[in-house]
């Protein structure tokens, strides 16, 4: 375990939850760590309790700078990191105690770029955990089955319950100012690698609170996935040919399920703007998906679309379907 991991940790106004974080790290079987806690302008006493920590931890740096969002704070970590692997944790989050070591150690045995675990949803106001077995199994994907199991959602698309090889993501930055900034990362980081390894441990704790980022409601800021889907699937157009059909369906289908939320929650006027930016790009990219690639279902429901966006987004939500 000589091999240096990087811990990259954006803190934002968490000043309840960031001391469980940073004790589940320093805490970490695996310990040579290099744990970049950047201070993304808090307004809280994070700054503080950030430095505090440096103090107590001779591997904890502490990046103090302006509020840019969590792709910005990302991105300066990724700046001074340091190590062999790179790994992201969110500040309100917290890990299992073997987290990186099991992480590491599949990495090692598989000789893959990127290792994966399970997560677990943590909820702040119930006593409910979503949990997922631990038979330690490893499942291995070249890059093209790692890509088409992050279209399936497989693999999932946020970037903390993994451990990265350092040359191969360190140079993707994320997408400064969007929502959904992990849905414009993962692809090019599945894409940059050359094996993926997945273990069926659960080490990862992601915290469900109200009052964060995915926590706060739908809103026109959402469509941000849409785009992210859009840029992946340029991607797979460019890089991906086998994957193109998949994709495309993937994006179609998130269209329409963006557009039953956009019924269900946005105001009159957000509604319009979202449905026309929604019906444009289901109209981008309808005639080129092919008919083969499609079940009966989804032939009926695109059918209907073609006919009327709205209405198929209506129909869906008054038979629950899709969300």
């Amino acid at each position: 375990m000589n091999d240096l991991i990087s811990i990259i940790v954006p803190v934002y106004n968490v000043e309840k939850y960031i001391n469980k974080c940073i004790e589940s790290i320093v805490n970490q079987t695996y310990k040579n760590l290099e744990i970049i806690l950047v201070d993304d302008g808090s307004p809280d006493n994070c700054p503080k309790m950030c430095d505090d920590w440096a103090e107590k931890d001779s591997r904890i740096k502490v990046i103090h700078k302006t509020n840019g969002g969590l792709s910005d704070a990302r991105n300066a970590g990724l700046s001074v990191a340091s190590g062999d692997y790179i790994a992201f944790i969110d500040s309100d989050d917290f890990i299992e105690i073997d987290f990186y070591e099991k992480l590491y150690n599949v990495i090692k045995d598989t000789n893959c770029d990127i290792s994966i675990c399970n997560l677990k949803m943590v909820y702040e106001s119930k006593n409910i955990i979503d949990n997922t077995s631990d038979t330690l199994k490893i499942t291995q994907y070249s890059t093209i089955e790692a890509m088409s199991a992050l279209i399936d959602d497989i693999i999932r698309q946020v970037v903390w319950n993994k451990l990265y090889k350092a040359d191969v993501i360190k140079n993707i930055l994320f997408d400064v100012g969007k929502y959904h900034e992990d849905e414009f990362w993962s692809y090019k980081a599945i894409g940059a690698a050359n094996k993926i390894a997945a273990i069926d441990y659960t080490g990862y704790n992601y915290l469900q609170r109200s009052e964060s980022i995915m926590g706060n409601g739908y809103s026109l800021k959402r469509l941000d996935a849409v785009e992210a889907k859009c840029l992946r699937q340029d991607y797979l157009n460019k890089y991906f040919p086998d994957l193109v059909q998949k994709g495309l369906i993937n994006l179609i289908f998130t269209c329409v399920y963006h557009g039953q939320l956009t019924v269900i929650y946005l105001n009159q006027s957000d509604k319009n703007v979202a449905l026309n930016r929604l019906k444009n790009v289901f109209k981008n990219h309808i005639d080129n998906v092919s008919i083969n690639s499609l079940s009966k279902k989804q032939l009926i429901w695109i059918f209907i679309a073609k006919i009327s966006f709205n209405y198929v987004c209506k129909i869906r939500n008054f038979l629950n379907i899709g969300i």
